[in-house]
């Protein structure tokens, strides 16, 4: 059985350069979401990744064996804003606000999310959160991209650039701004990390 990796098969929306910014059309997904408050040490958004992975993965597993279709789960995706964007600005990261989640391929629908996260909450050791997975269809349209190489705590330049980038196209922003994670940041050091950051536009 072939299994799909979106991030080669959707390349151009998964690998952007790191040097230019690059303009792209993102079609309309759907997505396993969780949405919280708080910095992304904390216990809400701790428990937000352990709710959301155990769906996301039995999900795969129940596809492969109803619908023999296999695929390589998508990485982590995350929608982040604030009340106040001043907030970013401070680093005032309690008032941070997000929404994670994991792009779903087409056979997944409402009604297999809902008997997926079922099963995964009459487990003994079920997640906390789990009551705050939603399945969501996003459709951003127009967006500016740009992979970001290094800690997450240097970003700001980049974002900077890309939000120039855009307001030189005569475009606004608009929407979230959208971070996509291709690194493993349980093995992999600050400094190696990939981040696609993507901004949408209008």
């Amino acid at each position: 059985m072939e299994k799909i990796d979106y991030k080669k098969t959707l390349k151009h929306l998964y690998k952007p350069s790191s040097k230019k910014i690059e303009f792209i059309d993102v079609p309309r997904f759907n997505y396993l979401t969780i949405t919280g408050k708080g910095r992304p040490e904390g216990e809400e958004y701790q428990q937000a990744l352990q709710s959301l992975y155990p769906v996301a993965y039995k999900i795969k597993f129940w596809i492969k064996e109803k619908k023999q279709f296999d695929y390589v789960v998508p990485p982590l995706e995350g929608l982040w804003w604030a009340d106040d964007l001043s907030d970013f600005i401070k680093g005032n990261r309690d008032e941070w606000r997000w929404t994670m989640m994991i792009m779903q391929p087409e056979p997944v629908t409402q009604e297999v999310v809902d008997l997926v996260r079922n099963v995964v909450a009459s487990k003994k050791d079920a997640p906390d959160a789990l009551d705050k997975v939603e399945f969501q269809t996003i459709n951003e349209g127009a967006c500016a991209q740009i992979l970001h190489l290094g800690p997450f705590s240097e970003e700001g330049p980049v974002i900077q650039r890309l939000h120039e980038a855009i307001e030189n196209e005569g475009k606004s922003l608009t929407g979230k701004h959208h971070e996509i994670y291709l690194s493993d940041i349980r093995r992999v050091p600050p400094q190696k990390y990939r981040t696609i950051l993507r901004q949408p536009m209008g």
